[in-house]
């Protein structure tokens, strides 16, 4: 089978395709630079070029903030961009996975979004997001998948576990957000999940999928997590209120996915979200260290 990754410049691209290649797979890497999906010109020419079988896109406008005054801008790369990838899936018999986010619910739920639960965002960068979402859906609803996920952190990027590494190492204490609850995940745990959900795409698997790690924690949480694993002291991590950082676009309180489809469709179970960041965290400190001058 022909891989086709979007945005293999980004965390979750990168490990992809570093998976993928790792399973012997056949895969073409294209990042902002080799493919603009907001250009159906461009989508044709790496179609021509690369003939895949199935497409990933892991291209999105992330900056969060920056969506809430640019919201057209955003539409374009999250909404319209996967409607087009879609459209030319469906017009050369190619497959598609689609990757979401959290952000296409409320945040205001105290048990796990289910796979089916009606989306209802309430930023910018969520309702473009779910426009991405219905895109695919709209062209390509028999052979496709959307996978939605959360909190993403890895070694390749900028992330919050990262922040929290850097931190750790130049200031005496660090203020960090408790009234935020979601579900820190792996992008390299992700990355394994597309590359097993792929070859079932469009045969026995369609629709929404959720791609988190299992349990959940706030950012405090996972701030001290991520001090214990350094060996610091992790009261060195203060709690306070989303009100001590305000933000234009506002947080989900609770960001909680469910796994049930994953679970009902013999996937692999989701590990402990403490199990993944014990392995990674030696990973992205070494990465941090390399890159800090």
């Amino acid at each position: 089978m022909r891989w086709l990754v979007t945005g293999a410049g980004g965390m979750l691209g990168h490990d992809l395709v570093g998976e993928l290649r790792a399973r012997g797979e056949e895969v073409t890497a294209l990042d902002h630079a080799a493919l603009d999906i907001t250009a159906p010109e461009s989508i044709e020419r790496a179609f021509a070029a690369h003939h895949p079988d199935l497409l990933v896109n892991c291209a999105a406008y992330t900056a969060v903030d920056d969506a809430e005054q640019d919201e057209a801008r955003a539409l374009r790369v999250n909404g319209d961009g996967p409607r087009l990838l879609a459209g030319a899936c469906a017009a050369h018999g190619a497959r598609m996975i689609h990757v979401s986010t959290d952000y296409v619910f409320a945040g205001d739920a105290n048990t796990p979004y289910a796979e089916d639960e009606s989306p209802s965002p309430r930023t910018a960068y969520g309702r473009t997001k779910l426009a991405g979402e219905q895109g695919v859906a709209d062209e390509l609803p028999g052979a496709s998948a959307v996978v939605r996920t959360a909190w993403l952190y890895g070694v390749h990027g900028r992330s919050f576990v990262r922040t929290m590494i850097e931190l750790e190492a130049r200031l005496d204490t660090v203020d960090v957000v408790n009234d935020q609850r979601g579900q820190p995940t792996w992008s390299a745990d992700v990355a394994a999940f597309l590359a097993d959900l792929g070859p079932r795409v469009g045969r026995d698997t369609n629709g929404v999928l959720h791609a988190t790690n299992s349990g959940e924690a706030t950012w405090y949480d996972l701030a001290r997590e991520v001090f214990r694993l350094l060996d610091a002291d992790p009261d060195r991590v203060r709690p306070v209120t989303s009100a001590a950082f305000p933000r234009p676009a506002p947080r989900p309180a609770y960001s909680v996915l469910a796994h049930g489809r994953r679970q009902r469709l013999g996937l692999a179970p989701v590990r402990d979200w403490r199990t993944a960041l014990h392995e990674a965290l030696p990973r992205i400190r070494k990465e941090t260290l390399r890159e800090t001058p």
